[in-house]
């Protein structure tokens, strides 16, 4: 009996939140800032995916992060428990142990271990961040869509989304979402 080949249909996408002068984060790592507005249900977005790829200061920052206990109020806790509950992947130099649920990826060959990672799993792959590894799979053209919230709030530095790409990069408007609370979400795909 032949066995029907399969096609993997799982994009990496890069979900961000970035203010309007284009940083992700403050010049001090702030990002109090960002507008967790429940319109956006964010939690839709998690439940299309089912990993989740960082580089390793961002997953030092996040990777494990739990709210405090009276954030809690707010449901923060539940959405962190769905994010935890994602494998997860750090891009990283350093040669760490594998955990539970996380792996850590030090092989040089980016393309290779995306292709085995977008192999492994049948929803979407989100692209956490930080720059370098953003910038490393930008140019390595491995992100299949963009998804950028942009907040009403202009720092003046910080660190900034987009930085030492070594190439253009043309992509096309898919949607765009405005939501009452000031944010837009534009929604982009590869360019032609």
């Amino acid at each position: 009996m032949k066995v029907p080949f399969m096609i993997n249909n799982s994009k990496i996408i890069l979900d961000l939140a970035v203010t309007l002068d284009g940083f992700i984060e403050g010049a001090n790592g702030e990002i109090d800032w960002c507008i967790m507005d429940p319109e956006m249900n964010f939690n839709a977005f998690l439940n299309q995916i089912d990993a989740i790829i960082y580089g390793r200061k961002s997953y030092d920052l996040w990777g494990r992060f739990q709210p405090h206990s009276d954030d809690n109020i707010n449901g923060d806790q539940l959405m962190w428990d769905n994010i935890h509950s994602k494998r997860k992947y750090v891009f990283t130099r350093q040669h760490i142990p594998d955990q539970t649920t996380t792996e850590f990826i030090n092989n040089p060959d980016i393309i290779k271990s995306v292709e085995q990672i977008k192999l492994a799993h049948t929803k979407d792959i989100w692209l956490y961040g930080g720059s370098s590894i953003i910038t490393s799979f930008i140019d390595n053209n491995l992100i299949d869509e963009y998804r950028l919230s942009i907040h009403p709030v202009v720092l003046g530095s910080g660190k900034p989304l987009f930085e030492n790409m070594s190439q253009r990069l043309n992509l096309s408007l898919l949607k765009t979402h405005t939501y009452q609370s000031g944010v837009v979400q534009l929604i982009y795909g590869k360019g032609k």
